[in-house]
């Protein structure tokens, strides 16, 4: 049995992950695709790390360190699928997909959508509103612990990624550079 071909695609929270993912599913018609989406594997809140915000002093739930995440459940998941489903394609959208070296083996392309700081906050606010946050929580989370992490953990695996596409620049609904993806994915699948 082939195995399915798999996809990574890191990026920091709010950059266009999980858009990119979305329009690659949609987009690759006529295969068998199959979406991880790492959100799903966030450990109970109460096993969560906790972060000590940089100015306030104030104790944060952690949701952007790695330890947040059952990376383990997901490399079992991810493996089963890639060995006995008859999938074609797998999509494995998170923050943390290019930083984790134990996941770097499965990944045949690693993907990486950069986008501004400040559109990204823009979108985490917009996002967090309209799950009843309130502003003042929502920026000092951010500045406090959200983006200390993310220039820890997310913004330089980057650097792991074979292609690099800008999430700020939307192309047909989803990050610019799609079309190359979709291209060197078909490729790669009529390779076989």
């Amino acid at each position: 049995m082939k195995q399915a071909y798999i996809v990574g695609i890191g990026g920091c929270s709010a950059s266009g992950k999980s858009t990119l993912s979305d329009r690659l599913e949609e987009r690759l018609e006529g295969y068998r695709v199959k979406v991880f989406h790492m959100d799903k594997y966030f450990r109970e809140p109460s096993e969560r790390p906790e972060i000590v915000g940089i100015l306030d002093g104030r104790t944060y739930r952690d949701d952007n360190h790695p330890n947040t995440m059952n990376l383990d459940r997901l490399h079992a998941d991810v493996a089963a699928v890639r060995e006995k489903e008859d999938v074609d394609v797998v999509l494995i959208e998170g923050m943390f997909i290019l930083w984790d070296q134990a996941m770097a083996p499965l990944l045949d392309l690693k993907v990486f959508v950069d986008c501004d700081q400040d559109e990204r906050l823009r979108r985490r606010i917009s996002r967090n509103l309209n799950y009843g946050y309130d502003l003042d929580d929502i920026m000092d989370r951010y500045v406090q612990a959200v983006q200390p992490r993310q220039r820890q953990y997310v913004e330089s695996s980057k650097w792991n990624a074979d292609i690099i596409v800008n999430g700020f620049r939307n192309v047909d609904g989803g990050p610019a550079g799609i079309d190359i993806i979709l291209s060197w994915i078909r490729q790669k699948m009529a390779e076989g």
